[in-house]
């Protein structure tokens, strides 16, 4: 049987959960509409901690001030991150549409203490063994082969046709997978990602794939990701180097596809970046800044499980309650940005790669801002006069509660010559 979660309006849930008194469905259209509302009116309402109701109307804490999420994220012993520790198990079915955020894994993401600085650590160090001057190489031409198979149209959806590939391909090289591995590749991680009929056999693609690569980088080991964390001196065991090649690979690909997309967005729709649309190196990162201020890729993050009773934003969290990071909100906070984006530029406080122990690990960011960066520059240098193809008005925000990204990015420009592949 599939799992239909019940309207708002349906929702009961028992007395004494924590979400029991005023609590605001975090689903369905009300949300998807218009998200930014949405968290002004529970700060209004609740002040920085508000109790909600996931899908289903399970009761959780959204956490929506910048001090209270800077607080959450930032002290692992009291909010910790072993969903096992969740007190709810018992009311969630098996096909509950939130169990891949939430059921245990043993991936670095669940892992606590000393086993997560580990495991995190190792990752670390792999990814700061990236040459930033390689991967600004391997990103311009992964964007213009990209580029190159639309533009001859003189039109595309940069998100189906740019965004959303991009992150992906610059990954698999970090990786070592061979050339002939990546299309497959690609086409499994995207629908593995869209929670559509088919995305759990793809998922399992995917980690055979990564399992087999994880094999053939200790026999033939190269200057690549997965061969550094098979040599790292953390002695981690294959599986638990495929599931967080795993974690890393989706983690790069959604946030920073949609971090691209909605700059793309910011300066085909806003005058500020108009001007200098066709080459103002400044602008591009100036829009990247904003873009992770008020539209981040990540607006929600699920999530902590306190791991005794204490007080947060005035609320009273129970032990084994459930807390959703609100980034979005937190970014927003009135009482840190009084004046909206006014004085945010060049301020990277933002929450949009978390925070403290178990926030994107150094050097992710960079290197996310390195391929965001060189995607959009890319573009706009090689369609200087690419526009809109619709009303901005009509563009169409994914329904997710979590990420967020635009559904299509649709443009036109003029056709630009293409030389045939090799000459």
């Amino acid at each position: 049987m599939t799992y239909q979660p019940p309207s708002p309006d349906a929702v009961a849930p028992p007395p004494g959960c924590p979400a029991h008194q005023g609590a605001v469905p975090l689903y369905g259209e009300g949300f998807q509409s218009d998200p930014a509302r949405l968290y002004r009116e529970l700060r209004r309402d609740h002040g920085p901690v508000a109790p909600i109701l996931l899908d289903g109307g399970i009761p959780a804490w959204f956490v929506l001030g910048y001090r209270e999420v800077h607080q959450v994220a930032g002290d692992s012993q009291l909010f910790a991150r072993d969903s096992r520790r969740w007190h709810a198990w018992d009311r969630i079915p098996p096909d509950w549409p939130l169990m891949p955020y939430v059921g245990y894994q043993p991936s670095v993401m669940f892992a606590e203490g000393p086993e997560h600085r580990r495991r995190a650590g190792a990752i670390s160090d792999a990814l700061a063994a990236v040459d930033q001057f390689e991967l600004r190489q391997i990103c311009e031409r992964v964007a213009d082969s990209l580029i190159d198979t639309f533009a001859g149209r003189g039109e595309a959806d940069l998100m189906a046709d740019f965004a959303f590939r991009m992150p992906l391909l610059v990954v698999a090289e970090l990786f070592g997978l061979p050339d002939s591995e990546i299309p497959p590749l690609v086409r499994d991680i995207a629908d593995s990602l869209d929670e559509s009929e088919g995305a759990i056999e793809a998922h399992q693609r995917v980690a055979a794939r990564m399992g087999r690569l994880v094999q053939d980088k200790r026999v033939h080991p190269g200057p690549d990701v997965p061969s550094r964390l098979l040599g790292h001196a953390a002695g981690l065991a294959e599986e638990e180097i495929v599931i967080d090649l795993l974690v890393v690979m989706a983690a790069a690909q959604q946030p920073t596809a949609n971090w691209i997309g909605n700059t793309l967005r910011l300066m085909l729709t806003d005058d500020r970046f108009a001007v200098t649309l066709a080459g103002g190196r400044r602008s591009v990162g100036q829009a990247l800044n904003e873009v992770l201020w008020e539209d981040t890729p990540t607006q929600n993050f699920i999530g902590r499980w306190a791991t005794r009773d204490t007080q947060l934003g005035g609320k009273r969290i129970r032990t084994g309650d459930l807390l959703v990071l609100g980034l979005a909100a937190a970014n927003n906070d009135p009482q840190v940005r009084p004046d909206s984006y006014a004085g945010s530029e060049g301020n990277q406080a933002h929450m949009s790669f978390s925070h403290g122990e178990h926030s994107c690990p150094y050097p992710a960011p960079e290197i996310a801002e390195v391929i965001a960066k060189a995607a959009v520059e890319i573009l706009l240098d090689r369609l200087p006069d690419v526009l809109l193809a619709v009303e901005a008005r009509e563009l169409v925000w994914r329904p997710s509660v979590w990420m967020r990204g635009l559904a299509a990015l649709p443009v036109g420009f003029t056709p630009a010559y293409v030389p045939p592949s090799g000459g």
